[in-house]
């Protein structure tokens, strides 16, 4: 008899950040997680993450709703189903309930780990083989502050953990924000990367203008200068400037990603495992973008180790990712709530070996952290 699925637990998880971390459109001081464990009929328990950044100030699901969207509509529809059957539920999911795709991706990861420890192998594995073991991964300077930032990175480049740099920006004036990103490219070097997230937060004509300043400054990449659904306008400003643009919120799944290229984006997506609906559907928008010629970058939520794990499991079997990844959401976080943390090292981020996800939930913890109903 297959496995089926017998119980479905989710959990809010609270972790302070290390330090504020400065958006667009908001600042974060502490990160939410949404936490799945699935138990099926012979005891093993998959788990999964569904974590938003600012909570509904960033796009239009919160912890709390992918919770109750579980807890209400899609967890019901999971109970005594195949676990095997991973595309047959997500088929079964997507045709009952609408969008919701951070909800859809923590059970796609709960159901794959399931999966990975019942046939004692890692979700790489079970993808086609993972390419790297080792990732490069980037540090998000985030504190608002030129000097700090500054110190932040010199610390960070010293220590090995990062040489690549994203900023945040898009809350202050134009100028403000450039003569912020130029003064620490310029403290930087030539030598380490340095691109920009602008969250959406220009208008065409502010982007245009934005995107030459940032050129001039020698800035490497710019994401999401103008609203999601301004998808003409990111093709329009890849065809005008010599620095390439990155799509975030502009997509979420494969469908996205080929409008967006049919319209003649050239640049470059950022894959998110939450946005796409699960780590197969991310897989699919990175198909889309291959045959395009568009590059590739592994994007976060700014998840614990459990949906970074899932995540990099996924970005291994692609092979080298042109603009590398951004997984470092457990490093924001203050604590972890995973028995063996991810190790960071050389710069990027190891690939975990075990079955599954290969990472285990630190029970301790978790009954610390966890918020009460």
């Amino acid at each position: 008899m297959p496995a089926t699925v017998q119980e479905i637990e989710t959990l809010l998880v609270d972790i302070p950040t290390i330090r504020p971390h400065k958006l667009s459109m908001t600042t974060m001081g502490c990160q939410t997680m949404m936490i799945l464990r699935l138990t099926d009929s012979d005891g093993l328990v998959g788990i999964g993450e569904a974590t938003t950044i600012g909570g509904l100030s960033y796009g239009p699901q919160s912890p709390e709703g992918i919770k109750s969207a579980i807890d209400h509509y899609l967890g019901p529809l999971l109970k005594g189903q195949n676990c095997d059957d991973i595309n047959g539920i997500c088929l079964r999911l997507n045709s009952a309930v609408k969008g919701n795709s951070f909800a859809k991706s923590a059970i796609e990861t709960a159901l794959w780990d399931l999966k990975g420890k019942r046939l004692n192998q890692p979700l790489h594995a079970l993808w086609g083989g993972a390419v790297n073991s080792h990732l490069p991964v980037l540090w998000t300077l985030a504190s608002g502050d030129t000097a700090r930032d500054i110190d932040e990175a010199k610390s960070l480049i010293s220590a090995g953990r990062h040489n690549c740099f994203k900023l945040k920006i898009g809350a202050r004036s134009l100028t403000a924000d450039v003569s912020h990103v130029a003064a620490i490219k310029a403290a930087l070097g030539d030598d380490i990367s340095v691109r920009v997230d602008v969250n959406q937060a220009w208008d065409a004509s502010t982007a245009a203008k934005g995107m030459q300043m940032l050129q001039d400054a020698g800035i490497d990449l710019v994401e999401q200068p103008t609203p999601a659904k301004e998808r003409a306008a990111l093709a329009q400003l890849c065809s005008r400037f010599v620095i390439p643009i990155l799509a975030d919120e502009a997509i979420e799944d494969s469908l996205d990603a080929f409008s967006l290229a049919a319209a003649g984006f050239c640049g470059a997506f950022a894959l998110k495992i939450a946005k796409a609906g699960g780590p197969q559907q991310a897989l699919k928008v990175a198909a889309v973008a291959r045959s395009a010629g568009i590059g590739l970058y592994g994007g976060t939520m700014l998840e614990g180790s459990i949906g970074t794990a899932a995540a990099l499991h996924a970005w291994a079997t692609l092979g080298p990712l042109q603009w590398g990844t951004e997984m470092f959401g457990p490093l924001l976080m203050k604590d972890d709530i995973v028995t063996e943390p991810l190790r960071y090292h050389n710069f990027g981020v190891s690939l975990p070996t075990g079955p599954g996800l290969g990472i285990e939930l630190d029970q301790d913890k978790l009954a610390f952290y966890r918020r009460n109903d």
